[in-house]
């Protein structure tokens, strides 16, 4: 495969923005070292231009006819190389060289079908659906690897996504053809596409890793068999003694969370480099319950879940994000190449956590080099089948390196 051609532009009227993404693309599409005829694009939008969700799509389609296919979502801010755009109208696309064999766009009223096999998928959803776990689940379940990455829409209004098939706009969609609202869309990849993919969770441990041993709903009650609240404050060196100190320390906490099922190849949710693994989930601490001497958290939880007290941190969040670009480039060279990649992030983690506008995306092209890349800020970031909080996914397209 050659490089995918992408593009990105901010300009308060979509027409333009269009036209300078569209720039953009033909003159990469007529560079040798990139791709000439893709037929599968992805198209992130800010949600500035969510009212002209349907005009872009079909102007870039009657200016692209050879695409066939497309995917994609709106975003509060969008990523592409080096680049990252919030609150402002802006549209980033990128091409993918893949063979249309090796790929299905589908969605809730055009799921994937029965004759073909799906190895992973990438993912858009909206946050509103009220089964959406059980749906991430179930498309993992339709992959041979159970993989998914992607991510649930960000935006001031209700989200959208795109979706449109090889035969034309996949029907059921109603009169917004090819934009729909609500469930979950995405493009599934055959075994022949090859993907590597990490997390980073952007947390630092502040305790070891414990067991819950009792629970109820969102409620932890024990950890190690001992009061779930004095042990979070003796792992927090706080005490309810002074209220407003302590309580500013457990708003300022996360707890990660490894679930029993995953313990079986993952002994702890800690990794011996101290970060966590990428099958532990971040949650907020919601409240206390000093009675039972309880901690109330953002998700339900069962008995054998490990558990593991931790903060967003700015510096381990940089260092976290370098490092799983440094294991993509040690997993795949020398012998493959990166040919493009798809970041989504969240939207608590864009512009000041990382130091400054742009910062995370300029961390990620010193990580992966200067390589193609498109995404979006999410309200929720989705790998495996996990649905994470204040975490990144990056996912990369790789090729074989052609010999001299």
């Amino acid at each position: 495969m050659a490089l995918f051609p992408y593009a990105h532009a901010t300009h308060p009227q979509w027409t333009m923005a269009s036209a300078l993404v569209l720039a953009q693309l033909r003159a990469q599409m007529a560079h040798k070292d990139y791709a000439s005829a893709p037929t599968l694009a992805l198209l992130y939008i800010t949600d500035h231009f969510l009212a002209q969700a349907q005009e872009i799509l079909e102007y870039l389609q009657s200016e692209l006819p050879l695409v066939t296919d497309w995917s994609g979502t709106v975003g509060l801010g969008i990523v592409s190389n080096n680049v990252e755009y919030w609150d402002e109208p802006a549209l980033a696309v990128m091409l993918l060289d893949i063979p249309s064999h090796q790929y299905r766009v589908f969605s809730g009223v055009a799921p994937l079908g029965l004759g073909f096999e799906a190895h992973c998928a990438l993912v858009h959803a909206d946050g509103q659906t009220a089964d959406l776990m059980e749906l991430i689940d179930e498309m993992a379940a339709r992959t041979d690897s159970g993989y998914l990455f992607g991510g649930v829409s960000s935006s001031r209004a209700q989200g959208v996504q795109f979706a449109v098939g090889g035969n034309g706009n996949i029907s059921g969609h109603g009169a917004a053809s090819g934009v729909f609202r609500g469930g979950m869309s995405g493009v599934a990849f055959g075994p022949e596409v090859a993907l590597v993919s990490r997390v980073t969770q952007g947390c630092m441990p502040v305790s070891k890793a414990r067991m819950v041993t009792e629970a109820e709903h969102n409620v932890v009650y024990r950890l190690d068999g001992e009061p779930a609240l004095d042990v979070m404050l003796r792992d927090l060196g706080i005490s309810l003694e002074n209220p407003e100190p302590a309580l500013e320390v457990v708003r300022a906490t996360l707890v990660g969370l490894l679930d029993s099922r995953e313990l079986g190849h993952q002994k702890t949710a800690l990794r011996p480099t101290g970060n966590f693994g990428d099958d532990v989930t971040v949650r907020h601490i919601i409240g206390l319950d000093p009675a039972r001497r309880g901690v109330a958290i953002a998700s339900t939880v069962a008995s054998g879940t490990q558990l593991v007290f931790c903060r967003r941190n700015v510096q381990a969040a940089k260092a976290d994000l370098m490092r799983i670009g440094s294991e993509i480039r040690d997993e795949i060279e020398p012998q493959r190449r990166i040919c493009a990649a798809v970041y989504v992030s969240c939207t608590g983690r864009g512009g000041a956590h990382f130091g400054g506008a742009s910062a995370e995306l300029q961390l990620l092209r010193r990580a992966l080099g200067d390589v193609p890349l498109v995404g979006f800020f999410a309200s929720g970031e989705i790998a495996y089948r996990h649905l994470y909080g204040y975490s990144g996914v990056l996912t990369v397209f790789t090729d074989e390196v052609p010999s001299d």
